[in-house]
């Protein structure tokens, strides 16, 4: 499948990152160690915290200097300021986010002493964020140089959007929702890990073998038509492919106390920096430091960096150990 061709004059004409997505309330319950099904945990804290992925990859592209605007939604209830005050304070436009009947997102989080974390989210106000809500701000995504989506609004929402975008349009598609296929072949780059890449792979070549490592969940999604794909690898740093080949990207080593929000810095990272003329592969050397520094604190928001901020540096031997970790998986997924 072929993307569709942005505008002749797009270049010259579209400026900023439009975020079409989610505005969660994050509860943030930390634990020693997750619970076994079925299972009763003390925890050690609890705290309420402004989250959403798409309000945290606005966050984050608007800290490193994008000019910045989101199109939601948030209800009529006390956690929608609670919700809203980072992307405030981050000077993210908020003109086009509805307030709607109903609460607000939530997302339920627990983080693990080792810094692993689980998520339940429960949609709200986002589950409004349909195709005609985001048509009520169809000049304002016609005009921006980057749209992102994700994965927490409707498939119609995301879809109009797509078809709205005449810059460049880069999808987040956690969690994994179904889409039309023409909204996925649109993606410019498709950002996803190893796990999502997996499901929409099922999504779009139904009755086929999961990918047996990531290299080939890449391979396979660009032979499936996307333009350009970013598959995110942690610790691992991520595999970033387009016309130009495929290319191993290494990630600072780090301390990680909270993982949760590190791939929405990562998101926000690149669509800022696209958005400022980088290519894909300098705005993700950037992205794998900023998602290093996001996952040294708690809470997802709060933890990212302001630009100026010092970002951990990759270390001079590190593209080497990424690629002889892709390699070992290469060999043991194929004795």
């Amino acid at each position: 499948m072929t993307p569709p061709t942005p505008h002749p004059d797009s270049a010259a004409t579209l400026t900023g990152v439009v975020v079409v997505g989610s505005i969660n309330a994050d509860q943030v319950t930390t634990v020693a160690r997750h619970p076994l099904p079925g299972e009763t945990l003390i925890g050690t804290s609890i705290t309420v915290l402004p989250g959403g992925k798409g309000a945290n990859q606005a966050v984050a592209a608007a800290q490193l200097g994008a000019r910045v605007s989101m199109v939601g939604a948030v209800g009529l209830d006390a956690l929608a300021s609670s919700a809203t005050a980072i992307l405030e304070s981050a000077q993210v436009d908020l003109s086009s986010v509805r307030a709607v009947d109903g609460p607000t997102g939530l997302a339920l989080i627990t983080v693990a002493a080792d810094g692993e974390n689980t998520i339940v989210v429960i949609p709200g106000a986002n589950a409004a964020v349909d195709a005609g809500v985001v048509g009520q701000s169809a000049g304002l995504i016609a005009g921006a140089a980057v749209v992102v989506l994700q994965g927490e609004i409707p498939a119609a929402g995301s879809a109009a959007a797509a078809r709205l975008t005449r810059g460049r349009l880069v999808l987040n598609l956690a969690p994994v929702i179904e889409l039309d296929p023409a909204t996925v072949a649109a993606a410019d780059p498709l950002i996803v890990n190893e796990h999502e890449a997996a499901l929409l792979l099922a999504q779009l070549t139904p009755g086929t073998a999961p990918p047996a490592t990531d290299a080939e969940a890449v391979a396979r999604l660009r032979e499936w038509g996307v333009a350009s794909v970013v598959l995110t690898r942690g610790a691992l740093g991520a595999i970033v492919s387009d016309a130009e080949g495929t290319e191993t990207v290494a990630s600072p080593v780090v301390e990680a106390v909270d993982s949760s929000g590190a791939g929405d810095a990562f998101v926000g990272a690149v669509s800022a920096r696209l958005a400022a003329g980088d290519t894909l592969r300098e705005a993700a050397r950037l992205a794998v430091r900023v998602g290093a520094f996001a996952v040294q604190s708690r809470g997802t928001q709060p933890s990212y960096p302001h630009e100026g901020d010092s970002l951990p540096e990759v270390r001079p031997d590190a593209a080497a150990d990424s690629a002889i970790d892709s390699a070992t998986e290469k060999n043991e997924a194929h004795p």
